[in-house]
């Protein structure tokens, strides 16, 4: 079967597609998880929490999505680097998906009965369900930008050579907190384009403020990490960008302030991280002014921004290994076959922009702010 992309190129485009769904995941579930995180201090009373919730019940379901087609991304266009990823933060996962699944149960549960004892426990539980994953995810990308500890034997047997608890370091809850940050911003931001009530909007503005300030502090000290905190891996000698995948091909070196390399080398890259300051700055702004519009695009960016640094910072390095820096997985190494990268490039380019279509057409249709009256006069919404 004749291939018309070179596989060297589809190789850079599945790693820009895996960027496009993360950043997918985060604008969309990422102000979920915001607002669920924000739920008990933004909303005090029960009619307050009813309206807060319901201004993303319409489509937190779908906004999943994104989430599944990441992972599905992973799974089938870079298997390493799923085996390595998925069995090393097995449960750190766990951890994820458990709180993940309480946000469902909260949703169709908490108004089920009248006792504010019964309604306050799941409201804490939607709280968890918004604050551990965005932390988690956090911390995740902390670890894969620290480099994981594992290695490949001669066979390409994964050997995950780390703990639960060592995924937890000065530099990883720094991404964590930062995460979180990032994710109360953007749903503080949210609230204030769909909740009705001026004083959930108040103190929408007044948390995600604070939020705003902490993700410039944080990602700057990340900055700060990565340029002096002995952080930092670079590939040397690369395996041949059109050859077949083995991890074991390339040689990869640890260098403090390696990862900064690429900003000197391609300046345009720059636009990544002045976006990752930029749009909390907008985003205060707009929270301070009462600008909804201005505010929501300010977090929107500040999410597009972080993501897309850490993208840019280790290009070609995906994961780096810790304990045996030759096992580094990389663009040119960890791939999926050339045809395999074609087919689901293909299908991609075909359900990609109906995905996107769907999901722009549900929020133009449910666009509107929560009405506290009709949800206390309804048994159908939360």
């Amino acid at each position: 079967m004749h291939i018309p992309i070179d596989y060297e190129i589809l190789r850079v485009i599945w790693w820009g597609l895996l960027g496009v769904l993360l950043i997918g995941f985060t604008l969309t579930d990422g102000f979920d998880l915001g607002v669920a995180a924000l739920l008990p201090f933004a909303a005090r009373t029960d009619d307050e929490r009813r309206m807060t919730i319901n201004t993303i019940a319409p489509t937190w379901e779908g906004n999943q999505v994104w989430f599944i087609l990441g992972g599905g991304a992973i799974f089938a266009a870079w298997p390493f680097v799923y085996a390595v990823a998925f069995s090393g933060f097995y449960l750190a996962m766990f951890l994820v998906l458990a709180a993940l699944i309480l946000r469902p149960v909260a949703f169709k549960y908490r108004s089920k009965r009248p006792s504010a004892v019964w309604r306050t426990f799941w409201d804490w539980a939607l709280f968890t369900g918004g604050f551990v994953p965005a932390l988690v995810f956090g911390v995740a990308v902390g670890n894969v930008l620290q480099g994981a500890p594992f290695k490949f034997d001669d066979d390409l047997r994964t050997a995950y050579l780390g703990s639960f608890f060592g995924l937890f370091t000065p530099f990883t809850l720094v991404c964590g907190l930062l995460s979180v940050a990032i994710a109360t911003l953007h749903g503080a931001a949210f609230l204030t384009c769909k909740a009705e009530h001026g004083r959930v909007r108040h103190r929408a503005r007044m948390y995600g403020a604070l939020a705003g300030v902490a993700v410039v502090i944080l990602f700057a000290m990340g900055g700060a990490f990565v340029a002096w905190g002995g952080l930092g891996y670079r590939l040397v000698s690369a395996a041949d960008p059109s050859g077949p995948s083995n991890p074991l091909h390339g040689e990869v070196v640890r260098a403090s302030g390696a990862y900064l390399a690429n900003y000197v080398r391609f300046p345009w890259m720059l636009i990544a991280p002045t976006l990752g300051i930029f749009g909390p700055l907008l985003a205060l702004v707009g929270l301070q002014r009462g600008w909804e519009a201005p505010a929501f695009a300010g977090s929107s960016l500040t999410a597009v921004g972080v993501i897309s640094t850490v993208g840019l910072s280790m290009f070609p390095l995906i994961l780096p290994s810790s304990r045996d820096i030759h096992s580094s997985l990389t663009v040119w190494n960890a791939s999926s076959s050339q045809t395999t990268l074609f087919n689901m490039l293909v299908a991609t380019a075909i359900f990609l922009p109906i995905v996107l279509a769907y999901t722009a057409w549900v929020f133009k249709v449910l666009w509107g702010r929560s009405d506290t009256a009709v949800i206390l006069a309804s048994h159908d919404f939360y």
